[in-house]
């Protein structure tokens, strides 16, 4: 089920309503039944992979608990079974492409699956749980409605954040009160997150999708830079909107989940952007990956290394394509550069310094998602080249293929406009709060013009979220 539709704009009320309706002993009953309602939305079948993983996680996570000489075993049970899932359904034929091509013969035959909704996101998830149990941070959960519903509480099952049991599991045992507090608040950040998927993302995708479905018609350097800037912008307010909403729905309801985005576009190097950017993913590489191979307790050469196989895994894990593999090498490769710079520059406190230092981080970050979002290397480096030689050919006012000039304007202006509204709103507002001020007149004020601006600018055609493919 999209957050950005209207079987949506049903399922949330009703669920709401019912859960603060239904004694809390039967709530979790409630919010598993409706998260298995949410995911069956997109390919029901595919409901019984997450009961097979749920079911192989919550027994090993028992067994961690309760036996002292195997417990290494359950959790290296657990862990191959969840990546033996990925491995099927997301890695599979990619091997398979790749060993075919090299022996220059199919001998290895695809799969017509597809690929189920969130995959990689509940199967992080699940993960973590049977590592904190082993690790002893995390008791084992004996209720298995509560733990099946710990891996498929629908806010956040498809999408993230990925959170931690230490954080979630406990807040399904609570009651939770009806706050018109925490409705108001959750609501305004739903609001808000919505706006950055149906008016924002939606809306760039339009100038976006063009450029990159034809690199060799849209070949001016102009149309290339406002389609780099634009996709930055638009996979931000996708994703970011997304986990606005997850986190807004929840908090109607008492739960608090983290917090995945922090402003990450307003970062002055890169290793602030990965601190600010899909937080919930980027803590868990550093807790389950990172720390684990030494982390920067390590010789310099070391460091490196484990700097580049976290990132190199990250772009895997966001697809089975090598462009995913190359982004993450690029993301690697600027840390290094900072890291081994001493990040000298990047301390500098004058106002220039700050400026060039943001130029250069937001510019490393958009040149990095071309590979992101690019169907292919050819794509890529076609753009890459038309972009640097500064190629001038194709009409600017082809950027969207629309054959009226005057259109073709007022949507670059709706657009830069959306952008600068958006990033006016998270720079001057408390991260995720959007409450400028203590006077409810005003924060009134600033929810209606938000919805005054989906209403008249929304993009209403039921796009999916970008983050769902992974």
């Amino acid at each position: 089920m999209l957050f950005n539709s209207i079987d949506f704009l049903i399922f949330f009320p009703v669920v709401t309503i019912l859960y603060f309706l239904t004694p809390q002993k039967f709530r979790w009953f409630l919010l598993l039944t409706a998260s298995c309602i949410f995911y069956m939305f997109f390919i029901p079948v595919y409901i019984l992979i997450l009961i097979f993983t749920i079911i192989i996680d919550y027994i090993a996570g028992i067994m961690i608990e309760r036996t002292e000489h195997h417990k290494k075993l359950f959790l290296i049970i657990s862990i191959i079974a969840n990546v033996s899932v990925l491995a099927v359904f997301k890695y599979f034929n990619f091997l398979a492409i790749n060993i075919n091509s090299l022996a220059d013969k199919d001998i290895i035959p695809l799969l017509k699956i597809i690929l189920p909704i969130g995959l990689s996101f509940h199967t992080f998830q699940a993960m973590s749980y049977t590592i904190e149990v082993y690790r002893g941070n995390q008791k084992a959960e004996k209720h298995f409605g509560i733990y099946a519903l710990y891996v498929m509480f629908y806010p956040q099952l498809v999408a993230g954040p990925i959170e931690r049991p230490q954080n979630i599991l406990h807040q399904f045992r609570i009651k939770h009160s009806f706050s018109a507090e925490l409705l108001y608040s959750g609501l305004r950040l739903m609001l808000w997150g919505l706006f950055k998927k149906v008016v924002v993302a939606d809306r760039l995708s339009i100038c976006v999708d063009a450029i990159y479905s034809d690199p060799s018609h849209y070949t001016n350097y102009l149309n290339i830079l406002i389609a780099f800037v634009f996709f930055s912008v638009q996979i931000y307010c996708d994703f970011s909107g997304y986990s606005d909403i997850a986190i807004g729905s929840a908090r109607v309801m008492g739960f608090d989940l983290m917090v995945n985005f922090n402003r990450p576009y307003f970062s002055k190097n890169i290793k602030e952007f990965w601190s600010r950017w899909h937080i919930s993913l980027s803590t868990w590489f550093r807790d389950y990956l990172y720390i684990p191979l030494g982390g920067n307790r390590v010789k310099v050469s070391r460091l490196y290394l484990n700097i580049a196989i976290v990132f190199l895994l990250s772009g895997l894990w966001h697809g089975a394509n090598w462009t995913f593999v190359v982004w993450g090498a690029l993301h690697a490769f600027f840390i290094i550069i900072n890291i081994a710079s001493g990040d000298y520059f990047f301390k500098q406190p004058t106002f220039i310094n700050k400026l060039c230092s943001w130029f250069i981080t937001f510019s490393a970050v958009t040149i990095a998602w071309v590979f992101f979002r690019a169907a292919n290397f050819s794509d890529a480096f076609l753009l890459l080249q038309n972009l640097f030689t500064l190629n001038h050919s194709t009409p600017f006012v082809a950027v969207v293929n629309l054959g009226q000039i005057s259109f073709v304007i007022s949507s670059l202006l709706i657009s830069v406009f959306v952008i600068g509204f958006t990033f006016f709103v998270e720079k001057n507002s408390d991260t995720l709060l959007l409450s400028f001020t203590n006077k409810k007149a005003v924060d009134i004020a600033f929810c209606s013009t938000v919805l005054i601006l989906i209403i008249l600018l929304g993009v209403f055609q039921r796009n999916s979220f970008i983050y769902f493919q992974f």
